[in-house]
């Protein structure tokens, strides 16, 4: 008989984000199905604040009654609220003597961890050392968990990419040479508007410049000074993109900038590399692990708004340049980032 699996996460369906995503292409993976049963619980889904906490808490009761049908729980965690609200699952399962794997997502999971009270933070080691495992998304990662809580069971996974299902996504670079890409929670933390002021340097020079905002957050605000700088003609905030509107975007550019201020390792990058895209982007999180400047992409730091612009300035003027590392990126995820080499390796761990 199979092990049985009980994925712990943010709704599949009805939350938006990397968790849900990852979630829901486990459920669906050849791979993990075949030697597992897998169930998913969802302890979160999006909504107001209200809405919010009333489901957490019918959440933790519902799990209450179907826990003891499993034997691995793969708990999937992010930093903030997500860590006390997954506490509760990981705590009372280490209380029952059951296998718990912890996965942990969230780009300010340092930040978030930092600013605590010294009482918290004993907490969140707590929560960390009940673990049996603990999967983080880069080596970056790896050694900045283990300088503070000192757990040898801390693996690196990356995330992996259903090249399959983006296939839809690749076009010819040179016909989307002016055409870029942001695909996040729009804001500052993912450089919204740093973004904004680049565009405005490089629509002196170059026109046809086109920046796509795609994602939750700031809209009406970002769209606000959009207008009042009079950029409509260069930026267009489309808001939440669904899975078909994500391929309609990423069709119709050369390129994925995320000039991010804090990440792990951003689905949105590994969907741009399987797709053929230039990437811009920032030294933070495992970015650089995936990003090697004039190789598949350029990596400048967070902040620096003139060396954004300059390295889009590449893309608008260096077409062989950015073709070539087009097709490194796809042949780098095919390789090290496919979505069977991210289910393997947890296989490896559910053993």
């Amino acid at each position: 008989m199979n092990k049985r699996v009980l994925i712990i996460g943010p709704s599949p369906v009805k939350s938006k984000g990397g968790m849900a995503t990852v979630t829901q292409e486990m459920l669906e993976s050849e791979v993990l199905n075949s030697d597992f049963d897998l169930g998913v619980h969802e302890s979160y889904r999006d909504g107001n604040l209200f809405y919010r906490i009333l489901f957490s808490i019918y959440g933790f009761i519902k799990f209450l009654f179907i826990y003891n049908k499993y034997d691995i729980f793969h708990i999937h965690m992010a930093a903030y609220g997500s860590v006390f609200r997954k506490g509760l699952y990981v705590n009372f399962l280490k209380g029952k003597n059951k296998r718990i794997i912890l996965h942990i997502h969230g780009a300010e999971y340092l930040v978030f961890y930092n600013k605590l009270s010294e009482n918290k933070k004993l907490k969140v080691k707590k929560i960390w050392e009940n673990a049996d495992k603990i999967i983080v998304l880069s080596e970056k990662w790896k050694q900045d968990f283990f300088k503070i809580f000192k757990l040898e069971n801390i693996v690196v996974i990356n995330n992996g990419i259903n090249i399959k299902k983006l296939k839809l996504a690749i076009s010819k670079t040179e016909e989307k040479q002016n055409n870029f890409l942001l695909l996040g929670r729009l804001g500052k933390r993912k450089g919204a508007y740093d973004l904004i002021k680049a565009i405005e340097i490089l629509k002196e020079e170059f026109l046809q410049v086109k920046l796509y905002m795609a994602g939750d957050g700031k809209i009406e605000e970002i769209k606000k000074i959009v207008k009042d700088r009079k950029l409509e003609e260069n930026i267009e905030v489309v808001g939440w993109a669904d899975f078909n509107k994500k391929i309609e975007l990423l069709r119709e550019v050369s390129t994925i900038v995320l000039p991010s201020y804090n990440e792990g390792l951003p689905m949105t990058i590994l969907e741009g590399m399987a797709t053929g895209k230039f990437i811009i982007s920032t030294n933070v999180g495992g970015i650089p692990e995936v990003v090697i400047n004039n190789e598949n992409g350029i990596i400048i730091e967070p902040g620096d708004i003139q060396g954004l612009a300059n390295a889009m300035k590449k893309v608008l003027t260096d077409i062989e340049f950015i073709k070539k590392c087009s097709e490194n990126n796809i042949r780098k995820i095919k390789e090290s980032f496919s979505m069977e080499k991210m289910h393997n390796e947890i296989k490896k761990i559910y053993v």
